[in-house]
């Protein structure tokens, strides 16, 4: 049986990784690091990156893999359980192709107990290897550091959701302060502006950092024109932003 660590490794600074990640990483006989074709290239640079930062002399053999291709046709949760299995058949393949080691690791952004499939991934191999998990900074973490704010307001709930969800369904119910991860398409832009306030992050924690922070009326277009600006120079992007209602 494999033993699969995944391990939080932040949001692409190494040295977001905590002493506990860089430990888990020295002991594996295996990394995986996949590949998300040539657009997204970088990503599979910055794991590069990390490793060489973190391992040192005495490296773990690293593996690359190419990541199956989500089909965004159909019904949303189908395509992405059908994508879940495909993904969890390369691993085991790469996996069996490296000779079968026993500790195998995995770099996951953030943290990989939010908004990241890795977990029911893993749970598709057979044999379901024993699973450690090692947290990481989280991007709302990062986003929140970056822009030196709290997550909440005094005594206030916050709601952690997707741009799609915010798209569907409008500014979440119950909640002063809004988390929006995954967003390709800024959802932002669906919410009337009056009364709230944005902080934008991308590239959190990385020498490519930008941050936006202000009034949704005004910031907003702001942060569309460097979005798309900075997707066309790196060919990816990686952001996160928090809507705060404001009283008055």
């Amino acid at each position: 049986m494999v033993d699969l660590t995944l391990v939080g490794i932040g949001t692409g600074n190494p040295d977001h990784i905590t002493g506990e990640g860089r430990k888990a990483l020295r002991s594996a006989d295996l990394i995986l690091i996949p590949r998300k074709g040539a657009a997204k290239a970088d990503l599979a640079d910055l794991r590069r990156h990390v490793c060489a930062q973190v391992l040192g002399q005495t490296a773990p053999r690293i593996v690359e893999f190419n990541l199956p291709v989500r089909d965004a046709g159909g019904d949303y949760r189908q395509g992405v359980e059908a994508w879940h299995d495909a993904i969890a058949h390369v691993w085991a393949e790469t996996i069996s192709g490296a000779g079968a080691p026993r500790k195998v690791a995995l770099l996951i952004w953030g943290d990989p107990s939010l908004y990241d499939s890795s977990l029911r991934i893993a749970r598709r191999l057979s044999p379901v290897p024993r699973l450690r998990v090692v947290p990481g900074i989280t991007a709302i973490q990062a986003l929140c550091a970056a822009h030196c704010i709290p997550l909440n307001a005094i005594g206030a709930p916050v709601v952690i959701t997707t741009g799609r969800r915010l798209r569907d369904e409008g500014w979440p119910e119950g909640a002063d302060t809004a988390v929006v991860m995954l967003d390709g398409d800024c959802a932002f832009r669906t919410l009337p502006p009056e009364g709230i306030k944005i902080w934008w992050g991308a590239y959190l924690g990385m020498a490519e950092e930008i941050l936006f922070s202000g009034p949704l009326a005004q910031t907003g277009p702001r942060i569309l024109e460097a979005r798309a600006a900075a997707r066309a120079r790196h060919g990816w992007i990686m952001d996160i932003y928090l809507l705060r209602r404001q009283e008055g």
